[in-house]
Parts: structure tokens; sequence; C-alpha cells
């Protein structure tokens, strides 16, 4: 009878030393692997919004709602490098010279064939040329999938949230806001769910949007993480 005794009792430590470590290393594993998922999702919104300002740039300060453009956008437009080749001295910016000025003299030769203009303004060896290089290979590292750009890491083929909505500032002015988001459970999903429900009180508590998320349609933020 005693020696039952003591195996309950051993196992009773046991349980208790398991539930002891469960409860310490629990929470400290939640928030190794929850900052191991954000890490790649705050990538790939980096990513997303680097696509988007490019394309607004070229697309009359708009931004697009459709991941199908935005991929397009990156796989094949073409984006406008200017190649510059000398500089204006303090004596040329001292007499009014302007790069714009100094451009206007060149074309004006080589449309006429006469650069005694270009010479006398010592412009021999300024040079501006536009050169026309693809976002994929200028924005992007080697290697870079644009179709990835659409997914939540770890979401499970889950997509993220994109949206964008016109205004108009007090001057008058039109502007175009931009929101892409994907909520906690999307990217934390298969995790503990007391933890991610707890964090979802915490950021609701705070007014907070409960997930990680670029700009916002309810203000001009200038496209800021909700993690900068």
């Amino acid at each position: 009878m005693k020696t039952v005794f003591n195996v309950v009792l051993g196992l009773c430590a046991v349980v208790l030393i398991y539930i002891c470590y469960t409860s310490i290393m629990g929470p400290i594993n939640f928030e190794k692997a929850k900052k191991h998922r954000e890490k790649a999702v705050i990538a790939r919104l980096m990513d997303i919004r680097k696509a988007q300002q490019e394309y607004r740039n070229l697309n009359h300060q708009q931004y697009t709602a459709s991941f199908d453009t935005l991929i397009y956008f990156v796989k094949n437009q073409k984006l406008p490098f200017i190649y510059k080749e000398g500089e204006l001295n303090d004596k040329q910016l001292e007499d009014g010279m302007t790069e714009r000025k100094a451009i206007a003299i060149i074309n004006k030769a080589k449309k006429t064939g006469k650069y005694d203009e270009v010479k006398k303004a010592g412009l021999e060896n300024f040079k501006r040329d536009t050169m026309w290089v693809a976002v994929l290979d200028t924005v992007f590292p080697k290697g870079f999938n644009p179709d990835s750009m659409r997914y939540v890491p770890y979401g499970n083929g889950a997509q993220f949230e994109m949206a964008i909505k016109n205004d108009t500032a007090k001057s008058g002015a039109p502007f175009c806001l931009l929101e892409v988001k994907t909520p906690y459970e999307t990217y934390l999903n298969g995790l503990d769910k007391q933890e991610i429900a707890n964090m979802k009180d915490v950021q609701t508590k705070l007014g907070k949007y409960c997930g990680l998320m670029i700009g916002s349609l309810e203000t001009a933020n200038n496209n800021a993480g909700n993690w900068e």
C-alpha cells in the first residue's frame, strides 16, 4: 500500500512539474513563434508597399486594389531612370545655368547638329539620358517572386486584404488612400488560441487593429506599418 501511495505521489509530482513547465514555457514559445511569423508577414507587407508606391508614381497618383494588377505591374512595367554624367560647376551655376537649361541646349544641338552653344556653355561632358529599367530588376532583389505578394506567410493560402479609397483634402486636392492587412488568426493559426485571444483583447481595448497592416482608409499616414 505504501508503495502504491509513493508511486501515485511521484506521478502527481511529475504532473505538477509538467504543468509548471508548460505554464512558463508556453508563453515563451508562443512569443518566439509569433515574432518569427511576424517578421515574414512584415517583410511581405513592405514588398507590397514598395510595389504600390512605384505603381502610384506611374498611374496618376492612384494605388490599385487588385493583386492581379499589381503583380502584372511588377512583372512587366519599366521605370524611368535618369543616367547622369557630369555636373554643373560653380561658375555655371553662378551664371544662372540649371540642369533644365543645360539639357535644353544639348537637345537643341542634337536636333540641329550645331554644338557651338554647347561648347560655349562648357557642357561637352554633361549628359542626362532617360533609361527604362524593369520594376522587378530595380525595386526587388534577385529571385523575388511577384506572385507571392498576395499570400500571407503561414496563412495556408490566405491572401492579404487590400483596399483603396479616393478622398479629397481640405485644400480640395484629391488623394488616394491604401490599406493592406491581415488578422492575427490568419498568420498565427495553429499557435495557442488563448494567447491569441489575449493579444486581441489588448488591441481591442486600445482601439487598434488586431493584426498587421500598412496604410489606412481612415487617415493618411504615408502607408506606415502599425508595427513602425
